[in-house]
């Protein structure tokens, strides 16, 4: 264990500083992706304040949401999108099969070996976007509530890792998963919004069979005191849950897609 974790933290320096080595344009990529998301938050705020709020939720209450948002889902892609999303290609050009001969468990070996600092520009925003809104929102602070958004935001991060995961391992058994990353982001864009602005049957699906909600929506609102579509007073055990348990499931599935596995030439 102590050696695989010594391999991880070398091969994640490595990309590091090979990423580090063209500064300007991670740079550009950086300004890039964090005008795009200020443009698409600055419409939001634009409607919350002429409309006066969205779903019960003021301009403070979706600034805490989209910054939490969009930290989790930083702080899990940055070890998983980028280097799962090639996971089609990786399985049709034989590139897998050489990658079950490393001395390493090949999930490991993907995810640090790719680790994407450009995801850097989210992490600025969404801490930003926390930093301004968790003063100006009403929260009863404790150390029991520090404990609960740190170990919500730590469960999102599982979250959008576990599922990624799940979608690049589809690739294993069935040659083909681009496609269901497309359907990921439709969902992903849901997940920025109170769910209670949905149609009921909506809410249950980003409850239940794609949790999405738990991204964002269910662990900020727990924290800030609105109520959660039926879970209650569970939504906050259940936000800290989340992402073990989809951790779990993932890490089982690509256990089971690897048996399945039967090389590029079927």
């Amino acid at each position: 264990m102590q050696e695989t974790l010594a391999l991880a933290w070398y091969l994640m320096r490595l990309r590091m500083r090979t990423r580090l080595q063209y500064r300007v344009a991670l740079a550009l990529a950086w300004v890039s992706q964090g005008f795009g998301y200020a443009g698409a938050f600055a419409s939001l705020w634009i409607i919350l304040t002429r409309f006066g709020g969205m779903g019960g939720w003021q301009w403070q209450d979706m600034a805490l949401l989209l910054g939490f948002h969009t930290l989790g889902y930083a702080l899990g892609a940055c070890f998983t999108f980028v280097q799962l999303r090639r996971m089609e290609e990786i399985v049709r050009d034989g590139e897998f099969d050489t990658l079950l001969t490393r001395p390493m468990n090949i999930w490991a070996f993907l995810s640090f070996s790719g680790f994407n600092i450009e995801y850097g520009s989210h992490v600025i925003l969404g801490v930003g976007l926390m930093a301004w809104a968790l003063p100006k929102v009403a929260i009863d602070w404790s150390m029991l509530t520090i404990l609960q958004l740190s170990a919500s935001l730590f469960s999102a991060a599982l979250l959008t890792g576990s599922v990624i995961t799940l979608i690049g391992a589809t690739a294993l058994v069935l040659r083909r998963a681009r496609y269901l990353f497309g359907i990921y982001f439709d969902f992903w864009e849901l997940s920025r919004y109170p769910i209670t602005i949905f149609a009921a049957p909506l809410q249950f699906l980003l409850l239940s069979g794609l949790p999405f909600a738990y991204m964002a929506y269910v662990p900020v609102a727990a924290l800030i005191g609105k109520p959660v579509p039926y879970l209650g007073h569970a939504a906050a055990p259940v936000a800290v849950a989340a992402g073990p348990v989809a951790a779990l499931i993932a890490a089982a599935f690509w256990r089971f897609a690897i048996r399945r596995y039967q090389g590029v030439g079927g």
